[in-house]
């Protein structure tokens, strides 16, 4: 089994910065990507940052230049640092990884979520 443990959520107003971690642990092989989605009421789940064990990094349009995600492969987390928050970016970020178990498994991995919340 493979278990996701989120931290660093919170309240924060608008213009301030909150930095979210996930750490992944259990039977672990080996970690492709991991990244962050998050869901607003209402809305759709999206992706907001993901990161490839190479380093390779991808962001969704509206927090570029706002959020970093980084990784420590060594320890099998990330970190997403979030500036210039904004109330449109209040949601519940979602941490998730694919995991190899096995030479035969590997599939993604999901945390509880944790809830952010940018007061105007």
């Amino acid at each position: 089994q493979v278990q996701l443990a989120e931290s660093g959520g919170g309240l924060v107003q608008a213009g301030g910065s909150l930095t979210l971690s996930c750490v992944a642990s259990g039977s672990i092989v080996s970690i492709n990507a991991m990244g962050w989605y998050r869901q607003a009421p209402g809305k759709m789940r999206e992706l907001v940052a993901s990161i490839t064990s190479g380093g390779r990094t991808n962001y969704e349009d509206s927090v570029k230049g706002r959020f970093t995600i980084s990784r420590d492969n060594a320890k099998n987390t990330i970190n997403l640092q979030m500036n210039s928050l904004k109330p449109e970016d209040t949601a519940v970020y979602y941490c998730y990884a694919d995991v190899r178990t096995s030479y035969w498994q590997q599939r993604p991995y999901w945390g509880q979520g944790t809830q952010v919340t940018v007061s105007s």
